[in-house]
This record gives structure tokens, sequence and C-alpha cells, in this order.
């Protein structure tokens, strides 16, 4: 796929880790209309073998419906992000009502639109990472109960990531209350970044060194099969689903 002068080269990868089943979903979408639009979203769905799956199937559906109908030269790429947002969570209370599950999930998603713009949003601790070259240029912060601790100065990251309530959500789809809803906007992507989403089940096991060198050296391809063996490994038989889906831009002349 080329647009102004690069090309976008993409991958997903998705494991059930050491869990019986699998309730993440990572889908990579095109539009149908629109070259050089693309939307990646991942849900992490929660609440039972069949009430995760359930949830995390509602995000991807409410996002190929809305993704299809979008235009990026009419539509406000933030509203339609909240309103995908919005939509799925409803559909999972409705899930959840005619079900005696408790269908959760978190999502996260970022929207490069043809002009080079980007827009991300998230709700509860599935990750976006924006990299150029190596560098964090910046990432979304997890809605969970470590990362407040963060936020407050009572933790470090690090230490954030071994705190045995590390797993606790302030809010993610499908609860009582409306989902906590971060977006952000990168005003124009460069050959050299790179876009990933992922799971807890990935970005549990790496720091944001390791990922920019795996992601600036290796293809998307490569990147998502890497991470995920890595993270398995790290994981010693204790690992939780995993899922990520990974956009890089390249010169039109680079390899793919």
């Amino acid at each position: 796929m080329t647009s102004l002068g690069y090309r976008l080269t993409a991958a997903t990868g998705i494991h059930k880790g050491d869990r019986d089943y699998q309730q993440d979903q990572v889908a990579l979408l095109m539009h149908p209309h629109a070259k050089g639009c693309v939307m990646a979203v991942l849900a992490d769905g929660m609440g039972g073998r069949s009430g995760g799956r359930k949830a995390s199937d509602q995000v991807m559906m409410t996002a190929r419906q809305l993704f299809d109908r979008y235009s990026p030269q009419s539509d406000d790429p933030v509203a339609v992000l909240k309103q995908l947002i919005l939509e799925a969570h409803t559909v999972i209370k409705l899930t959840a009502i005619s079900t005696e599950e408790e269908p959760h999930s978190t999502v996260a998603l970022f929207l490069v639109n043809p002009d080079g713009s980007c827009h991300l949003a998230h709700a509860g601790d599935s990750r976006i990472y924006y990299f150029r070259g190596k560098q964090l240029v910046k990432r979304t912060l997890d809605h969970s109960y470590v990362q407040t601790l963060v936020n407050q100065g009572e933790l470090t990251a690090e230490q954030a990531n071994f705190h045995p309530r590390s797993n606790i959500l302030m809010g993610c789809l499908g609860t009582d209350k409306d989902p906590p809803m971060d977006s952000d906007l990168i005003p124009q992507l460069v050959p050299g970044d790179t876009l990933m989403v992922c799971s807890d089940g990935v970005w549990h096991y790496f720091n944001d060194t390791e990922l920019g060198s795996i992601l600036s050296t290796l293809s998307a391809r490569d990147a998502s099969e890497f991470l995920i063996e890595k993270a398995r490994s790290r994981a010693k038989g204790g690992g939780d689903n995993l899922s990520l889906a990974i956009v890089k831009l390249e010169v039109l002349n680079a390899q793919a």
C-alpha cells in the first residue's frame, strides 16, 4: 500500500499462550474505498471462556461496521473512534443481560488516514506504541490500578509491571460505568515510523528499549513472530493470551 511517498507494511500475531482458550481478538482493516486508510484494532476479552470471547467479538464487529462507513474526507476520526468504543460497550452490556456471563473487554485501536495522520484511542490496559526508528515517541497509559499509582509517584513503571495487582483495571468495556477513553493524534507519520497495538500478554514481557530495537530492526511479520515467541519463552508456562498488530512505514524503494 502506497501513499505520500511511503508504503505501509503490516502484520498481526495471536496466540492463546498458556490459557485453555483464546479471548483476544486483533485485526488490520483496509478501507474498502479510501486507499492508504488503515485501522488496527485489538480487544482483550474477559469474563470466562465464552463471555470474554463474545465481548472481543463485539468489539471487532463494531469496528468493521463503523470503519466501512468511515469517510476520511468528511468524518471526524476522533468522533468515530469514540463512537466505536461506546457502541461496542453498549452491545457488550446487552450481551450480558441475555446471558449469565459477565463479558468485558479492553480495546486499543489506531486509524491511519490517507494524508498520513494517525488517531489513537484505547480503554483498558491494551497498549499502543509509536516509535520513530528505535526511539519511543509515545505510548498509551493503561486504565489500571498500578498506572494510577505510577501517576501518583508511588510506583515506578518497572515496579508496576511486577506488582501483584497489576491486572486490576480501573475501567473497560461492558461494565456498569461508561469506559474510560483516551485519544491522541500523530499529525504526520513519516518513513521509519512504527505503530504497534498489543495486549498485556505481550507488553508485560518487554521494556520500551527492547521493543524499539526489535520493531526497527525486523520486518512487521518477523517482529510479530519474534515478540510472540519471546513472550511465550519469558512467561515460563504462565502466559496470558497474546495478540498484536504492527504497521511500519517504509520508503517506497525499501525491501519488504
